[in-house]
């Protein structure tokens, strides 16, 4: 993905000091300038590079933050800031929003104040709202606070997420499997609410796509085979599988660019097997692997909360789609994530090889599996879900911990309350199906949905006054 794009519009006010307002804007510059991220600045708008007191300004800063395609803003206050044109703006470029002032300075001895940042942080909060326009803030603070760092670094997170979410097109290959009703979704809806595309095609197609690409014994196809054998313990494979397997990936991929896609979701069983006879979870565990998350069984949601985790952590690690299975038998908040084969191969635990495999739930055992048990630690688990026109993310924090050996891959978790998590997962519009990744992305992932209309955060650890209050940095 292209790296996010960052707005940068400090303003001040004439009434407060023009050289601090200007020495606060190339501090902060050089601080968000060590992030791998784009920075569009507004030196080129007027002589200061800052925001103030000319509504026309406002409105071309506007169009060049949204001719640059900029995915968020942020406005550090330099000092008081000039609200109504920080608003204006704001309002035009309709992208998320960051309001900041750095901590002001002791009065002078003869009681001037050179700033009052804090004071315009109020003042612009207040006609933003008025605007109606959603806005993330930190509190005041020094540059060098750790409040301020994380707050900056969740900010970005959460505007990932937000480009992620407004981008989704999905490959959907193939209907849902005629049992899983569960997976249900509501295309029309999906398109009307949030502008997600899901672009269909069916088994025909991905089949002699694969069968296409089998026969052709190309580059690509040797480099695919190559790159399994060297992920993945196939000693107890064979050759055709291993290399059909492969043209399944490539087949998936070339679809995927076709379309312009963001993800996929496929109906993995047992149609497959019967027309090509083997399983898609490795081809999905590689294609998630390269950062196009791949959700089994054809689930649309499960597809969108791929996309989401994998943005909150600036799509540097790989989201893995899991069932919720089965209780720890002893750990009362001990619980199964496993999917049958599917899990990034980048995941897996230890030094060791995953393992090329059949299918242990089907009778004819279709190949296409790697089996294993993935890395723990600290991981947040998301759910995308919605029914009778409501949407909600479920978030919740696990960590990894020891458990029996199970086939497909999989982790054992632990989380903080079961009972709760399963009242949540039961009666609310969710089911077995999530998404984990390897980071706490809970306020990340609950900031995103200031941003995305009709998406209502739903978290269970930490609870909602919990997560305001890190944001706030009171924990």
């Amino acid at each position: 993905m292209n790296k996010l794009r960052l707005g940068f519009a400090p303003t001040r006010r004439f009434t407060f000091s023009k050289e601090d307002a200007h020495k606060y804007k190339n501090m902060i510059r050089k601080y968000i300038d060590t992030y791998d991220i784009e920075v569009i600045d507004i030196e080129d708008m007027n002589e200061e590079g800052l925001l103030y007191n000319d509504t026309e300004m406002a409105y071309k800063i506007a169009d060049k933050f949204i001719r640059e395609k900029v995915d968020a803003v942020f406005v550090p206050h330099c000092n008081f800031g000039t609200e109504d044109t920080v608003a204006k703006m704001c309002k035009e470029v309709g992208k998320p929003v960051l309001l900041w002032a750095p901590r002001d300075e002791d009065p002078l001895e003869d009681g001037t104040r050179l700033r009052d940042s804090q004071c315009g942080v109020l003042a612009t909060g207040s006609v933003l709202r008025r605007f109606n326009v959603s806005f993330t803030y930190i509190p005041s603070t020094t540059i060098e606070d750790s409040i301020f760092k994380r707050g900056f670094e969740n900010f970005l997170k959460a505007a990932n997420v937000v480009k992620a979410f407004n981008s989704i097109r999905i490959l959907q290959i193939s209907t849902r499997p005629a049992d899983f009703w569960s997976v249900i979704c509501n295309e029309g809806e999906l398109l009307e609410k949030f502008n997600i595309q899901i672009y269909p095609i069916s088994l025909k197609e991905i089949e002699l796509k694969t069968l296409e690409i089998e026969a052709s014994n190309s580059e690509a196809l040797a480099k695919e085979i190559e790159k399994i054998k060297g992920l993945v313990d196939c000693s107890a494979a064979d050759e055709s599988s291993v290399k059909r397997v492969a043209a399944l990936k490539l087949a998936m991929r070339y679809y995927i660019d076709k379309e312009l896609c963001t993800c996929a979701a496929i109906q993995c069983w047992s149609a497959l097997q019967e027309s090509l006879g083997i399983m898609p979870c490795l081809a999905n565990a590689l294609l998630t692997d390269e950062g196009i998350p791949v959700a089994c069984e054809t689930d649309i949601h499960g597809a969108i909360s791929s996309v989401m985790a994998y943005a909150a952590t600036m799509n540097q690690k790989s989201p893995f789609f899991a069932d919720i299975t089965v209780r720890h038998t002893s750990n009362e908040n001990g619980e199964l994530l496993f999917h049958c084969g599917n899990f990034p191969v980048s995941l897996t635990k230890c030094e060791c090889k995953t393992s090329f495999n059949k299918h242990f739930l089907f009778d004819d055992h279709a190949p296409g599996t790697h089996e294993g048990e993935i890395i723990g630690g600290e991981m947040t688990i998301v759910r995308f879900d919605g029914d009778h026109g409501e949407y909600q993310l479920f978030l919740g924090k696990a960590r990894g911990i020891e458990g029996k050996f199970t086939r497909g891959t999989y982790v054992w978790v632990e989380v903080n309350d079961w009972l709760e998590w399963e009242d949540k997962l039961v009666t609310g519009p969710y089911i077995h199906h999530c998404s984990g990744i390897h980071e706490d992305v809970v306020p990340a992932l609950y900031e995103a949905c200031k941003y995305i209309k009709g998406l209502r955060p739903d978290p269970v650890d930490p609870k909602e006054p919990e997560i305001k209050a890190w944001l706030r940095g009171s924990i």
